[in-house]
């Protein structure tokens, strides 16, 4: 059977990039697993009729999976342990984790755009092929999911004085 030995193939070499991907977009391993997989059930049968490059048409499932998942979910109230405060000497790992919890307060289409657009290296044509939206709603939505990780992580923009300050770059008006 050609198509499941393709599909089977296509998740052999792609499942760590869909895994990333979904990572980014969920903020929590299991969601990721999950969401991945959810993609993977709801591509299995239109495979035979998928055409050009399956990975698009997976990651569209993935973003569009994500953002009715955070729609089920964004009225529940979620209570989390607290985190403690942070080592000094780690900075790298404080800065991840100060940018994961900016980019999970973002709203599940901004941050489809960031994750697309800057950490899988998309341009705004794939980025805007992939949510099915145009080029100009991908650089809308760049440029104020980017205004507001700058609001919410002011290092970015001001540094340190000990430390030059990461960037984050991308599209400003």
């Amino acid at each position: 059977m050609p198509a499941r030995e393709d599909f089977e193939d296509f998740v052999a070499a792609r499942q760590h990039a869909l895994l990333r991907t979904a990572y980014l977009l969920t903020g929590h391993r299991q969601d990721a697993e999950d969401l991945v997989q959810t993609a993977l059930i709801k591509a299995v049968p239109h495979w035979r009729r998928i055409t050009g490059d399956p990975e698009a048409y997976v990651r569209r499932i993935l973003v569009r999976e994500n953002i009715s998942r955070w729609r089920g979910r964004r009225w529940r109230e979620v209570t989390m342990e607290d985190p403690g405060e942070v080592e000094r000497h780690d900075e790298d790992v404080a800065g991840r984790l100060a940018l994961q919890d900016a980019l999970s307060r973002l709203a599940p289409r901004q941050r489809a755009v960031i994750v697309l657009r800057y950490f899988e290296d998309r341009s705004e044509a794939q980025t805007a092929e992939l949510l099915g939206i145009s080029p100009g709603t991908v650089k809308s939505q760049a440029r104020d999911a980017l205004a507001r990780l700058r609001r919410l992580m002011p290092a970015l923009e001001a540094g340190t004085q000990d430390e030059p300050a990461p960037t984050m770059s991308g599209p400003r008006r």
